[in-house]
């Protein structure tokens, strides 16, 4: 007669070998996600601070050329 139990037992120790070669799977580490978290929130942050600061630089640009007289925004007449 087929004894079921003893024969997962057998497959299992068979197995045994097999689990040790694999590293434990540990549940994620709060700390670490939180440092990953912070360094790509400063990295988005200064990148869109840097976008915002050379759109800044043109505008100042394009008024300062405004008030000067260089360019103008009315179309001129020929």
């Amino acid at each position: 007669m087929f004894d079921w139990f003893s024969e997962q037992s057998r497959v299992s120790k068979e197995m045994a070998g097999h689990k040790i070669a694999h590293a434990t799977l540990k549940g994620p580490s709060v700390v670490k996600e939180l440092v990953i978290g912070l360094a790509l929130g400063l990295a988005a942050g200064g990148v869109w601070k840097m976008h915002h600061w050379n759109e800044q630089r043109k505008t100042r640009a394009f008024y300062d050329l405004l008030e000067k007289g260089e360019i103008g925004v009315v179309v001129a007449e020929e």
